[in-house]
């Protein structure tokens, strides 16, 4: 039995050997990687072994694949936002200009009525273009001519809607580059005035949002929607048979009338006023 047993030692011994030189050889190994340069074959063998015995080695592996993957994306999606912006601004871009166009061709219209304008022949004076309009006074506009264009307070304005040149206001003040003109509307505007139908003459107020009114008409004359309103030659500022607008209606509100409140609608709406001819002097009148 014993000697059985001494066979079976020496049968297992060669197993355990190479058990024990594997760990030993594997350590040799590493010494001799961690000791030698990390250049040319001897790197590549280094990283070869360490990702096939280091497990974090391999993980450190996977993790970096992933981050490159992650970084890839987040590349994809900044260039994919870039553009979008980039694409947003050019339709921004793309609208803005179809705007300016479309004005332009609204100008052009307007300037193409112009050069139509009977005014133009039938008095002296100076075309400007509104500059600006103030938003606590929308019946007022500021035009960009001023005293220099020889322009001057207590001036007839005319404007041109729907191809009919029409009174639009008064000069009020000026400046050097500059002018402010009181429109029709204006509750402080006012002119002397006449029906075509009967040639009786009135006065002529602005009422702001509300219709401005003909005062002083008198009681029996007979005046009906659409009769036309022309500046009368008493007017101190206005040249006589300027259009004003049409009649819209009677007012019967009083219950002893002397004289009749007729309601006008102006032929040039206050913001539609975008060029405007300022009249300097009185070629002969209508």
């Amino acid at each position: 039995m014993l000697s059985i047993k001494t066979k079976s030692s020496k049968k297992r011994a060669p197993g355990t050997r190479r058990r024990f030189l594997l760990p030993v050889t594997f350590l040799l190994l590493s010494f001799l990687l961690m000791i030698l340069p990390l250049e040319g074959f001897v790197s590549s063998v280094k990283a070869v072994l360490a990702y096939v015995f280091i497990p974090q080695v391999r993980l450190a592996h996977g993790t970096t694949k992933y981050a490159e993957n992650v970084y890839e994306t987040v590349r994809e999606l900044l260039d994919a936002h870039r553009e979008n912006r980039e694409l947003k601004q050019e339709i921004e871009m793309t609208k803005l200009l179809a705007s300016q166009a479309e004005a332009i061709l609204d100008e052009n219209g307007r300037l193409s009525e112009i050069l139509n304008l009977k005014a133009a022949r039938r008095w002296k004076g100076v075309w400007a273009k509104v500059a600006y309009r103030e938003p606590t006074q929308w019946n007022t506009v500021i035009i960009d001519k001023g005293l220099k264009d020889g322009i001057r307070e207590r001036s007839a304005v005319i404007s041109m809607e729907e191809g009919k040149e029409a009174l639009a206001g008064v000069v009020v003040e000026t400046t050097e580059n500059t002018s402010k003109v009181l429109l029709v509307r204006d509750e402080d505007f006012s002119a002397a005035v006449y029906l075509e139908r009967g040639q009786e003459e009135g006065l002529l107020t602005g009422n702001g949002p509300r219709p401005v009114r003909i005062k002083y008409i008198p009681l029996l004359t007979q005046v009906e929607k659409g009769d036309k309103v022309f500046t009368a030659a008493t007017s101190s500022i206005f040249p006589a048979g300027i259009l004003v607008g049409e009649v819209s209606g009677v007012r019967e509100d009083e219950s002893f009338q002397t004289a009749l409140t007729v309601n006008v609608e102006p032929q040039v709406r206050s913001a539609a006023v975008k060029e405007v001819f300022v009249i300097s002097d009185d070629g002969g009148g209508r």
